[in-house]
């Protein structure tokens, strides 16, 4: 080719490219036009107002006649009608944006929960920004200041003891602290301890070791006092040597790991663990096969949370469920409903737990 030649055709294609982009922006995206709240109302021969309080789900829309609200809704799907995210913020004053403050984001028990807050989030059309904790108070109110800086419009936290009111509503699961404007979500830990310690009981043991939780876990205080109450209900004695408490903040099964080594250190006989929550119970496990013992022959597991590494662990846990996700759901509704200004909301929450009995139980040897 020759140079003139060359540049004539670099010129085409600058000129084509050009074009294309000069057409795209024409029409708002390379996928069509911007359908318009206005072009709905034309398509439909109806008032921008009218067709407005439809798709922005206002007040005044339930004085429209139903027949008509489908209408729109379905003119609205069928010409992919997508609204202004900016212009409704600014004309509302609303950023329907959520802040989540978790101790991790990728723990078994955080992500099962933040998985339920998305799913009520998405339906609400309404998006979370996350921030991280890890039971540190400075880190806490750096992080929950930046996400309400951000524009959340409301707070949930994610096993942390909310210490007060936070300048928005806010949802704590799971939370133990009475503050103004929080609800919080709480599992019935007496029922929790019952399944638990109940099961290992009609296997025999009677010789059961404890790990507690992280003096800093939301749920640890209270679940060790329910563990307590129960074990005096059914008469099952705890020897304090065979109780550990878990000081490490890790989220890995070494968490439980060393406090596994540490029981059998003791030379103190038992035949089961009812350990804090899943990721502790699996590196206790990995301590006691290393040490020649088995799972459950030897020694019975039972953890805590039903994360979902539990079921496919060898051997597969016994554990007491939490419905997380269901928790997570349940959050996101409470906190949306507060944010929205309903004020009947409950200050507290309970949900139920159910135990899970797979391979790591079995009669007491």
């Amino acid at each position: 080719m020759k140079p003139h030649q060359r540049d004539r055709s670099q010129r085409d294609v600058f000129a084509t490219s050009k074009q294309r982009m000069s057409e795209e922006k024409k029409a708002g995206s390379s996928n069509g036009p911007v359908v318009t709240l206005k072009a709905v109302a034309a398509h439909l021969g109806l008032s921008a107002g009218t067709v407005s309080a439809v798709l922005n789900d206002a007040p005044s829309a339930k004085h429209i006649p139903k027949h008509t609200r489908e209408r729109i809704l379905a003119a609205a799907t069928k010409l992919d009608y997508r609204p202004n995210f900016f212009a409704r913020s600014l004309r509302k004053r609303r950023t329907l944006t959520i802040g989540v403050m978790a101790h991790e984001i990728g723990d078994g028990y955080g992500s099962s929960v933040i998985a339920g807050i998305e799913s009520g989030a998405r339906q609400k059309d309404y998006f979370f920004l996350t921030g991280v904790h890890r039971h540190d108070p400075q880190l806490f109110e750096r992080y929950c200041r930046l996400l309400l800086q951000r524009g959340a419009e409301g707070i949930i936290t994610v096993d942390y003891n909310l210490a007060h009111s936070l300048p928005v509503p806010a949802v704590a699961v799971p939370g133990h602290m009475d503050n103004e404007g929080v609800t919080n979500i709480v599992l019935d830990h007496h029922s929790a301890a019952q399944l638990a310690l109940g099961h290992l009981r009609d296997l025999g043991h009677r010789k059961i070791a404890i790990l507690r939780g992280h003096p800093e876990s939301a749920d640890s205080n209270h679940r060790w006092n329910a563990v307590q109450a129960v074990a005096g209900e059914m008469a099952i004695e705890l020897d304090p040597e065979l109780v550990v408490q878990i000081d490490s903040t890790d989220s890995s099964p070494n968490v439980g790991y060393p406090y596994g080594k540490q029981l059998l250190e003791k030379h103190k006989p038992f035949t089961a663990l009812f350990a804090y929550n899943d990721i502790s119970a699996i590196g206790a496990i990995r301590a006691f096969q290393e040490a020649g013992f088995r799972v459950p022959e030897d020694i019975s597991v039972v953890g805590f949370d039903d994360i979902p590494a539990a079921a496919f662990h060898h051997p597969s846990l016994t554990t007491v469920r939490q419905p997380l996700q269901k928790m997570g759901e349940i959050a996101v509704g409470i906190l949306i409903s507060r944010i929205e200004g309903e004020k009947d909301q409950p200050r507290e929450i309970s949900v139920q737990p159910e135990i899970v009995v797979r391979a790591s139980t079995a009669p007491a040897p």
